[in-house]
């Protein structure tokens, strides 16, 4: 695996402190928030991402002589699937009914995070091997720890091509994403679309602003604590609903507001002096990440204004490529969001689990572009 002149040597780190900031971001770059630093040591130090909660860090770095970071990535052995917004629990039914144990496994992922982001991090005058030997050292951590498989979940579409030719699977999904076409404002926008399309969302925005309800957009230092206190009684009422408990913890929202406070786009809608319902944004280069939302009042199209609408509005104004609004969700392709495949690669230890695995894939990923083939002919766009 290593060339003498140049060896490449792949260690394991229990936490992203281990590593520390100036390794860590020297290899992560700027451009993504998920992937920073301070997004890792938040989840981690406090408590969100930990062994307790069944994510136990173990971080994969590429190392050369002298010890210094070449190339990172982000990884955790799971005790469970949850979080991950790409779905195992019918491989891990199918691996247990078989008399294996499907978990531990390694996730090579951002946790609780489904947006595009690189998990192939890797130092800007580092050797062009480092990258490709990344997934080779997830592969002989996954025998050596243990576990049943590896899952890297999320990638871009260059780094599914690194993970194929070292033999991983390919898994592919969809999700929505808003496209800006240089569009000088949110009408310049709606001009694209079809007529019917384009009176429907005006008429969802007049419903979700009116009785006097104000948007407000903050972020770094505009942002404080008792925002913060009311945004996360939004999260948690959210996460109550939809997975039984919240991922993340109220420190975490503290420390990224301390930490990446310029990363950070808190929305609310406010009514008569307090907020009634809140979104929160993460800024990248060139992308807005919707991540989370909740309210504790039910206005109509309340929800697609602050998470949809209002991210575009947001994004036009700054000159923001893409608009991410998260997993899942056809009813955004009415309002502008379209159809695009997310990947994942899958790393099966077991030889005939992986021939059943990648049978099942191949059927997978056809279904997937026939579904967005459809998907695609019911946009609101102007033929």
């Amino acid at each position: 695996m290593s060339d003498p002149q140049n060896p490449i040597i792949a260690k394991t780190f229990a936490s992203v402190a281990e590593i520390g900031e100036l390794d860590w971001n020297a290899c992560a770059g700027a451009s993504n928030p998920f992937v920073k630093y301070a997004f890792f040591d938040a989840l981690e130090r406090s408590g969100s991402a930990t062994s307790l909660s069944g994510w136990h860090p173990q971080h994969i770095a590429i190392v050369d002589a002298h010890d210094q970071v070449q190339a990172i990535m982000p990884a955790y052995i799971k005790s469970h699937s949850q979080g991950e917004y790409v779905f195992d629990h019918a491989w891990a039914d199918a691996y247990a009914r078989a008399g294996g144990n499907y978990y531990p496994k390694l996730q090579i992922s951002v946790p609780f995070t489904p947006a595009s982001a690189p998990k192939l991090l890797v130092r800007g005058d580092a050797p062009t091997a480092v990258a490709s030997a990344l997934p080779d050292a997830a592969a002989s951590a996954t025998v050596q720890l243990g576990c049943s498989s590896a899952h890297a979940t999320f990638l871009t579409k260059g780094e599914l091509e690194v993970f194929k030719s070292k033999g991983w699977l390919e898994r592919n999904d969809q999700q929505f994403h808003w496209s800006n076409r240089n569009y000088s404002s949110f009408d310049n926008f709606l001009e694209t679309l079809t007529s019917r399309k384009r009176k429907a969302i005006r008429k969802e925005r007049r419903e979700a602003l009116s009785g006097g309800i104000e948007v407000q957009w903050k972020t770094g230092e505009s942002i404080t604590e008792s925002d913060w206190d009311v945004f996360f009684e939004f999260y948690q009422d959210t996460g109550n609903r939809k997975w039984g408990s919240p991922y993340l913890n109220r420190t975490f929202f503290s420390m990224i507001g301390e930490s990446m406070g310029n990363d950070v786009l808190l929305m609310f809608a406010i009514k008569d002096g307090r907020a009634i319902a809140g979104a929160l944004n993460f800024i990248g280069a060139d992308t807005l990440f919707g991540r989370y939302w909740g309210c504790n009042t039910h206005v109509p199209f309340l929800h697609f204004e602050l998470c949809y609408y209002q991210a575009i509005d947001f994004a036009i104004k700054h000159g923001l490529d893409r608009v991410e609004a998260g997993a899942q969700g056809g009813h955004k392709l009415a309002r502008g969001y379209e159809p695009v495949t997310t990947y994942s690669a899958h790393y099966i230890a077991h030889p005939a689990f992986r021939e059943a695995i990648a049978d099942y894939l191949e059927n997978e990923r056809e279904h997937v572009a026939l579904d967005q083939l459809e998907m695609r002919a019911y946009t609101p766009f102007k033929k």
